[in-house]
């Protein structure tokens, strides 16, 4: 991106009327290093219009995102069970938490494990569809993912902001921005993201801190044996 303005203000110096051939988000444009996002979400029926299924333990669920450099955290919270994915970008290992019927399990995926885990999204590709919403205060535009198998990714995203590492949510590696809305379709199952809050203040190192004890360890092989 930065080689990309540098090219476009070398040619704008030349021939400056060139500048109104270009769309205002290349400059607009605001990547972030350090970001945190709290989400809603809800289980949705099989009609979009549906009222949330209180039967799936959705009230108050959350999903908060803390972004920090190369290393993300993503905080999943319900009434019935919590989930914690800890990743490091730069060697693509990932410390999974998980709370369920007052069980702690800490899972650790290798590289290979997290390719595997998210092989899924390879290749999604994200296109444009009429629709705009504007959320948070940013005007964000929809867009489409999906999947031969029929999983469907459905988003409202701003490119007024990108976050630096783009590896924190495989689902979005390919998204030009930041998803402040998202629905996820699968089968007769459609969970609903909203933003309900964007921090762009420093955060914590601790939160990337891998937990010393408390919890029963084991492999990512393991645990897909016992789900």
């Amino acid at each position: 991106m930065n080689q990309l303005r540098r090219a476009v203000f070398r040619m704008l110096a030349v021939c400056p009327a060139l500048f109104m051939g270009f769309p205002q988000s290349l400059f607009a444009q605001k990547v972030l290093s350090e970001l945190t996002l709290v989400y809603e979400f809800v289980i949705l029926n099989g009609d979009p219009a549906a009222l949330p299924s209180s039967a799936g333990g959705s009230e108050g669920a959350m999903n908060t995102v803390y972004i920090k450099g190369f290393k993300s955290r993503s905080e999943i919270t319900s009434p019935l069970f919590s989930s914690t994915t800890i990743l490091d970008a730069k060697t693509n290992t990932a410390v999974i938490l998980k709370e369920v019927s007052g069980q702690k399990l800490l899972i650790r995926l290798s590289a290979d494990n997290w390719r595997e885990k998210n092989k899924r999204y390879n290749g999604m590709v994200f296109k444009n569809v009429p629709g705009t919403k504007v959320i948070a205060g940013y005007t964000c535009q929809q867009a489409v993912a999906e999947r031969n198998d029929g999983y469907k990714l459905t988003v409202y995203y701003t490119r007024e902001l990108l976050p630096e590492n783009k590896d924190y949510d495989p689902q979005f590696k390919n998204l030009d921005g930041l998803p402040l809305e998202y629905e996820i379709a699968n089968g007769n199952m459609k969970i609903r993201y909203t933003l309900t809050k964007l921090i762009q203040n420093p955060v914590p190192a601790s939160k990337f801190d891998i937990p010393k004890g408390g919890y029963r360890e084991m492999t990512y092989d393991e645990s897909r044996k016992s789900e």
